[in-house]
């Protein structure tokens, strides 16, 4: 939720930077390409792919399945597995 939360309002500071001018969207560049920035970004979209895929995971129990144990904690391990790879796709498709 804290990524989410930070990750939301730089997305603010970009719209903001942005209608402000030259001046003050470079200086959110600057920040958001800065390693601090860089991990802040990361973050927000690993926990943005982590709530979508769990939202899944959560219409998927609202059918009924996967309530046992086993299956519980193999679809947990999927959420993980799913958020880890989309937002690896996400990286590696925004540097080319």
């Amino acid at each position: 939720g804290v990524a989410l939360a930070i990750g939301t309002l730089m997305v603010v500071w970009l719209l903001v930077a942005a209608a402000s001018g030259e001046a003050a969207y470079n200086v959110f560049m600057d920040f958001a390409l800065s390693p601090i920035g860089q991990i802040v970004l990361f973050g927000w979209s690993f926990a943005l792919y982590f709530h979508m895929c769990n939202g899944v995971r959560h219409l998927i129990w609202d059918t009924g399945k996967l309530f046992e144990i086993k299956k519980a904690k193999f679809a947990g391990v999927i959420v993980v597995v799913a958020a880890l790879s989309l937002t690896a796709l996400t990286w590696f498709l925004a540097t080319i």
